[in-house]
């Protein structure tokens, strides 16, 4: 049995994905990695919940 994980959400330009799946990751040197949309290169993303 599989279990789909709600999809992440751009707030910018509003690509979906479900979490690790097409997302890549920057990192930020007071924040660590963060979530960073592939199509537009924002890390405002909403984690699917």
């Amino acid at each position: 049995m599989s279990v789909e994980l709600p999809a992440s959400r751009c707030l910018r330009c509003g690509f979906e994905a479900p979490p690790g799946e097409g997302w890549s990751t920057v990192e930020v040197p007071k924040f660590g990695t963060m979530t960073r949309c592939p199509e537009c290169g924002s890390t405002d993303v909403m984690t699917g919940q």
